[in-house]
């Protein structure tokens, strides 16, 4: 569907203007679709990327501060969110023996075997959308062009 039907707009100011709303409307709408998947997991899009990066650096722990950095949206509170899942016994937070001001968290087993029940439904749900809509070449171009989009990052 094309962005003008999508929010029943007709004319936009020019060509930036409304590939700006198309990519934040895109954007929206992948993850809500993400945020379905994820529902029956009892995880926010937020909390599986928090998940996604323990597991990338088990057996290491992860500071706050590197889960904020590498977090996709800048603007979560990683320390919430890790209380979240620390509560749902999917990670472990403790004191830095070396620095007690910082606190390492590390995935847990149980976080461990629920990310990757979770990572399979997710990754199924965007083939699906993904290869439905784009071939792997016109993926491989709107990967570029979005790259290319953040140029002055």
């Amino acid at each position: 569907m094309r962005i003008e039907e999508a929010i029943k707009q007709k004319f936009f100011k020019n060509e930036y203007q409304k590939a700006h709303v198309n990519v934040l409307y895109t954007a929206a709408w992948l993850m809500a679709s993400m945020n379905a998947a994820l529902k029956p997991f009892g995880l926010s899009m937020q909390q599986f990327n928090v998940l996604r990066i323990l597991r990338g650096k088990s057996p290491e722990p992860a500071t706050i501060r590197e889960l904020t950095e590498k977090m996709i949206d800048k603007m979560s509170n990683a320390s919430r969110l890790v209380e979240k899942l620390r509560s749902k016994g999917l990670v472990d937070r403790r004191p830095c023996p070396q620095d007690r001001r910082r606190v390492e968290v590390r995935i847990t087993p149980q976080g461990e075997a629920l990310l990757a029940r979770a990572s399979e439904v997710v990754e199924q749900s965007i083939m699906r959308q993904m290869s439905q809509c784009l071939t792997e070449e016109e993926a491989v171009l709107l990967n570029e062009l979005l790259d290319q989009l953040r140029c002055t990052e």
